[in-house]
């Protein structure tokens, strides 16, 4: 079985789609309908644009997502037999499974962007990678730091847990990851504590989003970062695309589980190539490649 993956924030890179745009008809047509529904033209940040351009959050999500979807649905090659993504990815992913619309995918991305953004400027917090710890031993840590928001956010592969919180909270985190053993514990250059509480008032907001949009029975099942199993249910996809602002991604599970449900072969689909390095961490005897 193949199970097709899709990236997350952080994949992007300038000149991002821009083969796409020029090799593809079908691709050219769904850039500049993204144009039209975005209200600004995202491909000349994405075609032309800077790193620093490419790094506002209210371009670098549907960026990503763009890439990534028409990728997918200008591919004849792309048959999944299920799918997965990465915090943003999961959007992609829902797409390209048809249980949401081109447009509506692209329209809540933007949205959940946006309430990103305005939960960042909220309450100032940040990330942290924390290499070479086991989640366990990470997941103590967090839980010992009081009077400061410090979570698990990304569970990428075994060894690399990312954390989230207030700034103050992560500080500290790090000092007390690298006392720990920690071959790293290192910030990261984000706007916020994004898979953590501190994404509550994203989460409202794009709780009423999603509420309003429609979604239809996908073609095969997504696994999902909050619950990690496989799900085709309508309510359940959409319960936990809300809960995923404020909950952490558990993608080494999710591939875990993918795996064990007959999964052989996984193809990155979209910008870059960090899923297919996580996969073969979480699982060596996995073949990987990608559709960029």
């Amino acid at each position: 079985m193949v199970a097709y993956v899709f990236p997350g924030q952080g994949a992007q890179y300038p000149g991002m789609g821009k083969e796409l745009y020029t090799q593809k008809p079908e691709a050219k047509k769904l850039f500049e309908l993204a144009n039209e529904i975005l209200d600004f033209k995202i491909t000349d940040i994405m075609f032309e644009g800077t790193a620093d351009a490419l790094k506002q959050t209210n371009v670098t999500q549907p960026a990503v997502f763009l890439h990534s979807v028409i990728t997918a649905l200008t591919s004849e090659k792309f048959q999944p037999d299920m799918v997965a993504g990465h915090s943003l990815g999961e959007f992609s992913a829902l797409v390209a499974n048809k249980a949401l619309r081109f447009e509506d995918g692209l329209r809540l991305v933007h949205q959940r962007a946006l309430a990103m953004q305005e939960a960042c400027e909220i309450n100032p917090s940040t990330m942290a990678a924390i290499l070479g710890l086991p989640d366990e031993q990470v997941e103590a840590i967090c839980s010992s730091i009081e009077g400061q928001v410090v979570v698990p956010a990304n569970y990428n592969c075994p060894g690399q847990l990312v954390i989230s919180g207030s700034l103050e909270g992560i500080q500290i985190a790090c000092e007390k990851m690298k006392a720990a053993g920690a071959k790293r514990a290192l910030p990261l250059p984000v706007g916020g504590a994004f898979h953590s509480p501190l994404m509550e008032p994203a989460r409202v907001k794009l709780e009423s989003a999603i509420h309003s949009t429609l979604f239809s029975t996908p073609n095969c099942p997504i696994y999902q970062n909050v619950s990690t199993t496989a799900v085709k249910d309508v309510e359940t996809i959409k319960r936990n695309l809300i809960a995923q602002l404020t909950a952490p991604v558990k993608w080494t599970q999710s591939v875990q589980q993918m795996v064990q449900d007959g999964a052989v072969k996984f193809i990155e689909c979209g910008p870059g190539k960090v899923l297919q390095g996580l996969v073969k961490k979480i699982h060596k005897e996995a073949e990987v490649d990608s559709m960029e």
